[in-house]
């Protein structure tokens, strides 16, 4: 089940680095997750200091 990044996103971009699969792209206002890649490691979650990336 991959992730997915809520609407409580600020656009901080902690998690895009630490993407093993390089999944996490910005839209310009937030940030979002290319389901079809992501392979639900929950390495980003972590990172997000709003807590804005739940498993989906």
């Amino acid at each position: 089940m991959a992730y997915k990044i809520t609407d409580a996103c600020v656009n901080c971009g902690s998690c895009e680095p630490v993407c093993p699969v390089g999944a996490i792209s910005e839209t310009g206002t937030a940030r979002v997750i290319d389901e079809a890649s992501c392979v639900s490691c929950g390495t980003c979650a972590p990172e997000c200091p709003v807590n804005a990336i739940e498993a989906g």
